[in-house]
C-alpha cells in the first residue's frame, strides 16, 4: 500500500489502527512491564507514526507528544497532531482504556481524525469520515472522569444535574465513550495538551457532539504553546445546561 495515495481520513485511520496493532504486539511480546513497557510502546508507536506521516505528507507540519517540537509547524496550514499512546499508564497496566490519536488540523481547526481503541475487542477505530448514529441517551447524564483525579467541576455539575460519574483512563477513551454512547459528558478542567484532544475532537464533531473550552469558546490547535487548560465534549442535548452550571461555578 502506498500511503501517499490515501486521502487524509483514510490515512489517519490506517495509521491509528496500525500503531494500535504494533502496541499490542509490544505489550504481548516484549517481556516488559510497568514503566519500561510504557516507554517501549511510546517509542515504537511514535517512530511508526512520525516516519509514516513524513513519508506520506512531507509538506505538512507534525506535532507529536513523543518528539521534540519543531516550531516550523507554526507556519504550516496543515499540521498532523498525534498521540502515539494516549493513556500510557493504562497501556502499561494491561487495561483497555487507552487510545492512539491521529489528527489533521487545518488553520487550527481539527478537520480529520481517527482514534483507535486497541485494547477493545475487534480493533475499534472511530473515524471523522465515518460517523455513526449516536445511541439513545441515559435518563441521567453520565460524566466520564479520571480514575485518579476527578475534576471538581465535573463532580459539582453532575451533582446539580442528577448525573453520575464514570471513572475511565485516557482522554481518548473518555471522549470516545461519549461518541459510543457510554456517557453523555466529558468535562475536563485539569489541563491537557493539543495531542490529548485533537483527534478525539475531530471525531466527536463529526458525530454531531458539542466540543469547546469549558467557557464555550472554540478549541484552537497548532499554537506555539500546546497546553490546553480545559475541554468539554458532550451531547448537544446537555450542552446549554452544562455550560450554564460551569459558568455559575466560575461566577
Amino acid at each position: 500500500m502506498n500511503l501517499a495515495d490515501l486521502d487524509d481520513a483514510a490515512l489517519a485511520a490506517h495509521l491509528a489502527a496500525e500503531a494500535g496493532r504494533l502496541l499490542i504486539d509490544v505489550r504481548e511480546g516484549a517481556g516488559l512491564a510497568g514503566k519500561a513497557l510504557g516507554v517501549a510502546g511510546d517509542a515504537a508507536a511514535n517512530r511508526y507514526l512520525c516516519d509514516a506521516l513524513r513519508a506520506a505528507r512531507p509538506d505538512d507540519g507534525l506535532l507529536s507528544e513523543e518528539e521534540k517540537d519543531n516550531p516550523a509547524r507554526l507556519a504550516k496550514s496543515r499540521v498532523w497532531i498525534v498521540d502515539p499512546v494516549d493513556g500510557t499508564r493504562e497501556y502499561s497496566e494491561g487495561r483497555a482504556d487507552w487510545a492512539v490519536h491521529v489528527a489533521l488540523a487545518v488553520d487550527g481547526v481539527p478537520v480529520t481524525g481517527a482514534v483507535a481503541l486497541p485494547g477493545l475487542p475487534g480493533e475499534v477505530v472511530l473515524r471523522s469520515d465515518q460517523p455513526q448514529d449516536l445511541c439513545l441517551m441515559a435518563p441521567r447524564p453520565r460524566f466520564v472522569v479520571s480514575r485518579t483525579r476527578p475534576p471538581r467541576e465535573s463532580e459539582a455539575v453532575a451533582a446539580v444535574l442528577g448525573g453520575e460519574l464514570v471513572a475511565m483512563g485516557s482522554a481518548g477513551a473518555k471522549a470516545m465513550a461519549v461518541v459510543r454512547g457510554e456517557a453523555e459528558v466529558y468535562l475536563h478542567a485539569g489541563g491537557q495538551h493539543e495531542w490529548d484532544s485533537c483527534a478525539p475532537v475531530a471525531v466527536a464533531l463529526a458525530h454531531g457532539l458539542h466540543c469547546s473550552r469549558i467557557d464555550g469558546s472554540p478549541l484552537i490547535y497548532n499554537r506555539a504553546d500546546t497546553y490546553m487548560p480545559d475541554l468539554l465534549i458532550c451531547r448537544r442535548e446537555w450542552t446549554e445546561q452544562v455550560l450554564a452550571e460551569i459558568a455559575g461555578l466560575a461566577g
